[in-house]
């Protein structure tokens, strides 16, 4: 019952994203449906690649740290603060694309909401703040709401088996490249799935009653479960979206739910909308736990010894009756808030920007594992953390030629920049290293 609550609402976000992952890649290919299958494919197989590679950063941190650890024991506790400041602005994209991909959701089921899509996203992402003000919702419900999806879309898939294709939705047969040049150019856009393959080796910091060898089985596990899971539903989703020719939508609505409303019941088509959008403010309040509870580890505040730690300001420490630190929340509600009204609370252009930080947190972690597996002879593993690092400094650069993304990127090295000044400035503290497992323990 553990490891089922613990890895079914840990994988909350990347099961989500293919809400908005596989549009976003067909988008990108033009409408072109024939190469979408081989671009979602490369996408699995790179998130693979990322999971083999963090079985080794859970088993060296049982107890949690995620890529800030790693990078902070290879490198210096400076260059934590970059998976740190990447971490930041990934929390603050998953909040404003799950609640916008939200919206997305309600407005595919009723059409006539369509004008208020921007007040609807704020609506959720408010609801969603403020029930993070009443403490965790408990990784039972997250379970419950990601299975239920997992059903749902199982359902569906089933049903598409026997539905005669029907063109619908815009369609190409050209790329805007030639093939190969298209997909390396799309796939970096799906990776919004990889988002949450890091959850795992932080979370484990939660299983407190577990010993470090159950926290290594759990994490593991869920990296392995997150994988079968993911790739399954993206895989199943790509091959039906393929065959039975649904191809781009149009404004107020959204490929997969094109697909539910075309092959399943009435029923089963409400459902499958209602379970994606509860899936979504799932991941969206996962991350309005995480991020308010970084910056809560980062505030000042006075250790058991009486030492004074932290670098920013105590308030963001502050918590309520429930231990939710308020001003964090806060915090990241009003960032959250300003991106969707910026982006019209349209995920499919917010996800153009997505990805983007969080593969910088996997490259300085696969780094610093090629670093620990140099120092200790193992071949085995450093070319294995090479060759990892490789594929995810390649899909960086693949995104970062796309434009928008270099965004993403230029603000998670400035809250890094600014966050390294400050510790440099407070008298380099230490625990920098530790932050993201200090982040996810429950008070």
């Amino acid at each position: 019952m553990l490891l089922v609550a613990f890895a079914f609402s840990v994988m909350a976000d990347p099961v989500s994203s293919v809400a908005y992952a596989v549009e976003a890649a067909l988008r990108a290919l033009g409408g072109d449906l024939s190469l979408l299958l081989a671009t979602m494919g490369l996408v699995v197989a790179i998130i693979a690649l990322v999971i083999v590679n963090y079985r080794q950063l859970i088993s060296r941190y049982p107890k949690g740290g995620g890529a800030s650890a790693a990078v902070g024991q290879a490198f210096g506790d400076g260059w934590s603060f970059i998976p740190i400041g990447a971490l930041v602005v990934d929390f603050v994209l998953t909040i404003a694309v799950s609640v916008s991909a939200g919206a997305s959701a309600a407005i595919a089921y009723f059409p006539a909401l369509a004008p208020w899509r921007i007040e609807i996203a704020t609506v959720l992402l408010l609801v969603v703040a403020a029930a993070t003000l009443f403490g965790h919702l408990g990784r039972v419900i997250f379970a419950g709401m990601t299975l239920t999806f997992i059903v749902l879309t199982a359902a569906v898939l089933l049903y598409g088996l026997g539905v005669t294709p029907q063109a619908m939705g815009t369609i190409t047969d050209t790329a805007p490249h030639v093939p190969i040049v298209a997909v390396l150019l799309a796939f970096p856009v799906a990776m919004a799935l990889a988002t949450g393959v890091e959850a795992p080796s932080t979370a484990i910091a939660e299983l407190g009653q577990l010993d470090d060898a159950g926290r290594r089985r759990f994490g593991r596990l869920t990296l392995w479960l997150t994988l079968g899971v993911v790739g399954t539903i993206t895989i199943g989703l790509a091959v039906e979206l393929v065959h039975l020719r649904i191809g781009i939508p149009g404004p107020n609505t959204t490929q997969i739910a094109e697909l539910a409303r075309v092959v399943a019941p009435a029923p089963l088509f409400g459902a499958f909308q209602l379970a994606t959008a509860l899936l979504l403010l799932a991941a969206a309040s996962s991350a309005f736990q995480a991020g308010p509870g970084m910056l809560k580890a980062l505030a000042r505040h006075a250790r058991s010894d009486g030492r004074i730690v932290g670098i920013l300001p105590a308030a963001l420490g502050r918590t309520n009756s429930r231990q939710t630190p308020f001003w964090g929340v806060a915090t990241f509600t009003v960032l959250s808030a300003a991106i969707v009204i910026i982006a019209g609370a349209s995920d499919q252009s917010l996800v153009l920007f997505y990805a983007v930080a969080v593969f910088l947190s996997f490259l300085g972690g696969l780094l610093a594992m090629a670093r620990f597996s140099f120092r200790e002879g193992r071949r085995a593993s450093l070319f294995l953390n090479v060759v990892g690092a490789v594929v995810v400094l390649f899909t960086l650069i693949m995104n970062l030629s796309r434009g928008l993304p270099l965004i993403s990127l230029g603000a998670a090295l400035v809250i890094s920049t600014v966050l390294h000044q400050i510790w440099v400035r407070s008298g380099r503290p230490e625990g920098v290293r530790s932050i993201q497992a200090a982040s996810t323990v429950k008070s």
